[in-house]
């Protein structure tokens, strides 16, 4: 018995030394190595200031920016969570009809049908920073009268649209989609 409790206690300890420090190490070594920039959280770099995260949503609600998907914990990264409001949900209902009559008045939409759903619903991480190209495009009128811009500044941010959209990942996963914080960085940088 005694003997059985020590080879116990020793593979514990192997095995937390070998999965708990050198597994991690090396892992995040090679991450490093091979892919540094993801490796660190895809952060992005604004004079010498860590601004964000291409990974990560974040709040845009001026009329001068493109709007990201809502968020059912306000953008905060640390406790990310979705609403847990289920299909019957009257809450549920109640929140995604006041939020596809605020982005139809505030983007002048007369059919309130055709707003995507990722404009009404809340993504289940609460920081999804991706939206369709579609609502991008429905944005664009009143992000163009907020910075007012004349028809070519609107033809350049519609090109920008364009230019920023990323296809199906592999071609075949997913939708197309266009991240609102690098939008919105390039949008700022298309102003100077």
């Amino acid at each position: 018995m005694k003997t059985q409790i020590l080879i116990s206690l020793k593979l514990l300890l192997i095995m937390t030394i070998l999965t708990g420090l050198v597994y991690p190490v090396v892992m995040t070594g090679l991450a490093q190595i091979t892919f540094p920039s993801k490796a660190n959280g895809s952060l992005i770099v604004k004079d010498h200031k860590i601004i964000g995260s291409k990974l990560i949503g974040q709040k845009f609600d001026s009329t001068i920016y493109f709007w990201s998907r809502p968020s059912a914990n306000d953008y905060n990264p640390i406790p990310s969570s979705a609403s847990n409001y289920g299909p019957t949900s009257a809450v549920l209902k109640q929140q995604v009809e006041a939020r596809r009559h605020m982005f139809a008045v505030k983007n002048d939409i007369r059919d309130t049908i055709s707003i995507p759903k990722e404009m009404i619903f809340a993504s289940g991480s609460g920081l999804d920073p991706d939206i369709s190209p579609e609502a991008a495009m429905l944005q664009l009128k009143r992000v163009a009268y907020g910075r007012k811009f004349n028809e070519s500044q609107k033809l350049k941010t519609l090109m920008l649209i364009k230019s920023l959209t990323k296809g199906p990942q592999f071609s075949i996963f997913g939708e197309p989609r266009i991240n609102i914080f690098q939008l919105n960085l390039a949008l700022d940088n298309l102003g100077n």
